[in-house]
């Protein structure tokens, strides 16, 4: 016995698979991105592989870069700024020492890539972003996701967000020519601050406040987008 199928049907059943399809692709190419650009390189933090690996990075890059969304380099997003490279997010969510209870303060949202992470293991993620059109696209990407601890501002990154502070943690995404001292004032006495610090040649840090100052610690070099400094308030 023939069946025929409505036009209409068929369609729905194509764009169902088709749509099935390209999600199954990126859930590989995810998978591909954790073992060979992720553990294979060291990063060995449960909690950090856990969150990298449910936060779907190809809804943080612009649509015609989304076949790229899990390639071994950072991608524009436009305003001159990049979404970090893979290696890059998990290697600064590593270093941060995450836990649950955690809450942090990210300067420089972006596409909100690293909040998401960040916020699949610290209780409250707060996100600054100096480039309003970023910041707003950010905040509408987070919640449409379902994000309801993290909280984006536009604003200064380098007057922070004293009205939150302190924080357990503070991950810089930019990079300044030295550490902000009003961030280093919004650490908590233990608090561990991720920062990339320099100009044409950067490397990556961690501050730990302490009660009668700062430890400095060199980890990586790195290349960041410039740190901009404009209270846009």
């Amino acid at each position: 016995m023939k069946v025929f199928l409505k036009p209409l049907l068929i369609c729905s059943l194509f764009l169902s698979l088709t749509a099935c399809s390209k999600g199954n692709d990126y859930t590989t190419m995810r998978h591909k991105m954790l073992q060979e650009q992720i553990i294979r390189r060291g990063i060995s933090d449960s909690a950090v592989l856990q969150a990298l690996e449910r936060v779907e990075r190809h809804h943080f890059v612009p649509e015609h870069l989304r076949n790229e969304a899990y390639q071994d380099h950072p991608l524009p997003i436009g305003y001159d700024q990049t979404i970090s490279q893979p290696y890059i997010v998990a290697y600064m969510t590593e270093a941060a020492r995450l836990s649950g209870n955690d809450r942090v303060l990210e300067i420089g949202t972006g596409s909100g890539y690293q909040a998401a992470v960040l916020a699949e293991i610290a209780k409250e993620v707060y996100s600054i972003e100096i480039i309003q059109p970023l910041a707003e696209s950010a905040a509408h990407k987070l919640r449409e996701l379902g994000y309801k601890n993290i909280f984006v501002r536009y604003g200064d990154g380098y007057e922070g967000w004293p009205e939150h502070a302190p924080f357990d943690v503070i991950i810089v995404t930019a990079a300044p020519l030295a550490t902000p001292q009003k961030l280093i004032e919004q650490l908590k006495i233990g608090g561990r601050m991720i920062i990339p610090i320099g100009s044409i040649f950067q490397e990556l840090y961690e501050i730990i406040k302490t009660p009668t100052g700062i430890e400095k610690r060199q980890l990586i070099p790195v290349r960041f987008v410039p740190m901009i400094e404009n209270n846009p308030q």
